[in-house]
């Protein structure tokens, strides 16, 4: 598959509205059919006395000869302003930036534009200049960061036009003391149609892998005698997640402008998150062979609360972001400084979160390793027959044990760094290149994780005979219960003791 996603530059034309009223109704074009009266640059418009009141920004998405396509699936504009220094108008310090912005759209050249969004919004300059403030660095541009500037969860249009005015009220302080704007170019990030193909073939092909096993893995504990274990309803629970996850709703997005299709996607992979994590804890906990308190969720809620309550903080912080942009696309909890320390102060304590509870899971696991080396000292005292049963099961555990941990490693690196490639846009410097391949990989991952889980767990639901009991296998029901975690109590043995059995009679 192509790279996840493309940035394309724009670069605003300056159109002339020198109507008396500004209806936002009124669409200025910077090409094509109808297009406006341009402006070469400002100092054209003080010789023909244009007030800064009658330009508007004109940014028509995307470039000449180019259609926009549903399999695009969002757009994501970041804003950066050239502004050049000039004695008599200074940036001030902490200058904020007044914009009246305007989105439309229409799906064939000759239509009329109909509006999708407008609003009025203030960004925060962060701008530094490198040479002394002196008449001989007049014209030289500032250095400033990117601006958070729209994003839109669904690309259904062929066309979109972008309205630009930076309104000046002296009085009021509006757009006062933000320097020489000479530019507003835009970035604008859309996933790749090859990629998209790419990953709904993925699901498509997923979904009904995930759900075949999840009925054959449920059969066999319906079949039981016993009611269904702890560990046996978790690994269910994350087999329902991840179907969840998988199905591929967004094949609706080509057809229908589901705009809350970003939010929805986040809230899914939340949700599959937070169970995950979940299972790794309770794994390890029900395979404490001397733990007291098994096979009961109330046991967990030191481990699993810290997490619900993490998704919580999540889930309600990508409410601000994504659930205001729903209603408002040029909306950003990056542009002021309480929502950026806010947004920042988050993603750090998520990624040390993380990273301790990783390091948790590390220790439990440990402990379940340190606790089985223990048990395997009484193994030689059993039968053949009995021995290699346990041998079996010993070592289906620790194979699925180091899996888990290479999972959850990999699940933390991979969220992180998405954070970082996320955010490099809104707050830094930092870039990060993250391919096609870790995306798919990391899915894939998750996937066959979970149809492992469901294959190499799922309880034999075959009788033992009656010269098969413990007693006959030299085995007391100590050691029984002593070896057996809570995943072994079934009804019968796998078909690994059934061949070691008959290797024994031989």
């Amino acid at each position: 598959a192509p790279s996840p996603t493309t940035a394309v530059p724009y670069t605003s034309v300056k159109c002339i509205d020198v109507r008396k009223n500004h209806h936002k109704t009124k669409w200025l074009l910077p090409w094509g059919h109808n297009h406006c009266e341009k402006l070469k640059d400002f100092d054209e418009a003080v010789s023909r006395q244009i007030e800064a009141n009658d330009i508007v920004f004109a940014v028509h998405i995307p470039l000449p000869d180019k259609e926009m396509s549903p399999w695009f699936q969002f757009m994501l504009f970041i804003m950066q302003l050239d502004i050049a220094f000039k004695m008599d108008n200074d940036l001030k310090e902490n200058a904020e930036i007044t914009l009246d912005v305007s989105l439309a759209y229409r799906d064939d050249i000759f239509d009329d534009w109909e509006e999708i969004a407008h609003a009025i919004e203030i960004r925060k300059l962060k701008c530094t200049f490198g040479s002394p403030k002196t008449l001989e660095s007049e014209g030289r541009h500032y250095d400033c960061d990117f601006l958070p500037f729209m994003e839109i969860g669904s690309v259904a249009h062929k066309y979109y036009l972008i309205n630009i005015r930076l309104p000046v009220n002296e009085r009021k302080g509006i757009n006062v003391g933000i320097g020489e704007i000479k530019d507003i170019r835009l970035v604008g990030i859309h996933q790749n149609g090859g990629f998209t193909k790419v990953w709904f073939a993925m699901k498509t092909f997923l979904t009904p892998s995930i759900l075949i096993i999840m009925v054959w893995y449920w059969r066999r504990i319906t079949l039981m005698t016993r009611a269904p274990v702890l560990l046996e309803k978790v690994i269910f629970a994350l087999g329902i997640s991840m179907t969840f996850i998988n199905f591929p709703v967004e094949w609706f997005s080509i057809g229908f402008d589901w705009t809350w299709m970003l939010l929805f996607g986040d809230i899914r992979q939340g949700i599959f998150y937070a169970m995950l994590l979940s299972f790794w804890i309770i794994f390890c906990g029900e395979h404490m062979m001397d733990q007291n308190e098994r096979n009961r969720l109330s046991g967990y809620w030191k481990q699993v609360g810290p997490i619900a309550v993490g998704s919580f903080c999540l889930f309600i912080f990508d409410m601000c972001e994504r659930g205001v942009q729903l209603k408002n696309p040029f909306y950003s909890i990056w542009t002021t400084e309480v929502g950026t320390e806010l947004a920042m102060a988050f993603i750090i304590v998520a990624g040390i979160c993380l990273c301790l509870y990783f390091l948790f899971l590390c220790f439990m696991v440990f402990q379940v390793f340190r606790n089985i080396s223990g048990k395997q000292s009484s193994l030689p005292a059993m039968s053949k027959a009995r021995r290699l049963h346990y041998e079996g099961l010993i070592f289906r555990f620790k194979f699925l044990m180091l899996i888990t941990l290479a999972c959850a490693a990999m699940t933390v690196i991979f969220f992180i760094v998405s954070q970082v490639t996320e955010g490099h846009w809104k707050w830094g410097d930092i870039t990060i290149q993250v391919n096609s391949a870790f995306f798919t990989g990391i899915y894939g991952m998750w996937n066959l994780y979970v149809f492992a889980l469901m294959f190499l767990y799922a309880p034999s639901h075959k009788n033992y005979g009656e010269d098969q009991s413990n007693g006959d296998l030299g085995v007391n029901s100590g050691e029984e219960l002593q070896l057996t975690t809570t995943i072994t109590h079934v009804d019968g043995p796998m078909e690994v003791y059934k061949l070691a059995r008959k290797e024994a009679q031989e």
